[in-house]
């Protein structure tokens, strides 16, 4: 069964009519999905998930308890051994999403390290993701490094600056292209829900 890691931008509270189309394409697919407890985009994923009443849902939480489930969906808590409320902290239900993913859907608002981190995570993962960036509300796919290089140009000085200190770019975007060398990436797309008109 094909799995989607569904997630967003924290400042994000509202879907894009097209993103509303890409996961209305994945539940008639009848996909698993997986989304994370934060407010913003996370939560109105649940939300719009909710209202269709699809029950293929996965809460990921860090810690005893998730911060939203609107939908009371199974949840899968995450052991993190950070100090709670540290970005360090929540990211670990991030990287547990990766794991079982087998694509991503992101919803970006070209500034949130937290989404840019799970589109490399699902890279050095050698799985794809199609980031929907607002603004410009488009959507890019994200199947080798160097669209990762075209999401960043998307962001300001000062939130690529972030980014870079966040999440140590300059370290993991090396490795991601020495990834793509030793391997044949993405020959097959495994998760078609993911190209739905818009």
């Amino acid at each position: 069964m094909t799995t989607v890691f569904i997630a967003g931008s924290i400042s994000i509270r509202h879907l894009h009519p097209k993103v509303r189309e890409r996961i209305m394409n994945i539940v008639r697919q009848e996909f698993e999905v997986v989304v994370g407890d934060a407010d913003g985009a996370d939560t109105a994923i649940q939300h719009f998930l909710h209202a269709m009443a699809y029950r293929r849902v996965t809460v990921f939480c860090s810690g005893q308890a998730p911060r939203n489930n609107i939908g009371q969906w199974p949840v899968r808590r995450i052991p993190a051994t950070q100090r709670p409320g540290t970005r360090a902290f929540f990211t670990a239900k991030d990287i547990a999403m990766a794991d079982v993913a087998d694509s991503g859907l992101m919803i970006w608002d070209a500034k949130s390290t937290g989404t840019l981190g799970n589109v490399i995570e699902l890279l050095n993962r050698q799985k794809y993701s199609w980031v929907f960036i607002d603004p410009p509300t488009q959507f890019l796919a994200v199947k080798c490094a160097e669209r990762i290089e075209a999401l960043l140009s998307c962001m300001s000085a000062a939130a690529r600056l972030q980014a870079q200190r966040k999440l140590g770019l300059e370290h993991r975007l090396p490795a991601l292209h020495v990834n793509a060398k030793q391997s044949n990436l993405f020959t097959q797309d495994v998760s078609g829900a993911l190209h739905a008109a818009h």
